[in-house]
């Protein structure tokens, strides 16, 4: 049985999360004042739009009223995406980022910014940019090689390559 009260929410609300087709990505208790304010960000291979956001918080909410894992005092459910920096920490979350800029934080010191090409269960397929013209390199992180990872926001990017990637992405940033 879990102990921590992240560990305990997270067993009650993950299958309600699931069961709308979405990942629960990270639940955070934080104390504002006297009220608490419970966290809760999900997203799916597919994005999260507001409608499916509206479904699972009603449902979460629903759920939190006819337990006590929340305790007898008030808080406020807060239901959102990771947002358009997202950090990478599970595989689903760079294949979920292909296409995209990212940063990387090296495990053996240093960083490197590149584009995620593709994803397996070993690591990621990059594609680092060319500096003062000359072109972009291939390059292969394992996961183990990755410290940390986060998406880079990308104004005006002019790569056509990956334009309905890219489209996609940007409706994305929009409802994030």
């Amino acid at each position: 049985m879990s102990t921590t009260q992240s560990e305990r929410l997270r067993e009650l609300l993950e299958p309600l999360v699931s069961a709308h087709g979405l990942d629960l990505e990270e639940i955070a208790v934080d104390s504002v004042g006297r009220k608490r304010v419970l966290r809760v960000v999900v997203d799916s291979d597919t994005g999260a739009d507001l409608d499916r956001i509206a479904d699972v918080s009603r449902a979460l909410s629903a759920k939190l009223d006819e337990t006590d894992a929340m305790g007898a005092g008030e808080y406020t459910l807060e239901v959102g995406t990771p947002g358009a920096e997202r950090p990478l920490t599970e595989p689903r979350h760079y294949e979920r980022a292909t296409g995209r800029l990212a940063k990387f934080q090296l495990a053996q010191g240093g960083e490197l910014v590149a584009r995620i090409l593709t994803v397996d269960a070993e690591g990621v397929d990059l594609e680092v940019p060319g500096v003062k013209g000359r072109r972009p390199t291939a390059r292969r992180l394992t996961f183990e090689d990755i410290a940390k990872a986060r998406v880079q926001v990308e104004f005006g990017r002019k790569d056509d390559k990956n334009s309905s990637t890219s489209s996609e992405n940007d409706k994305e940033e929009e409802e994030a």
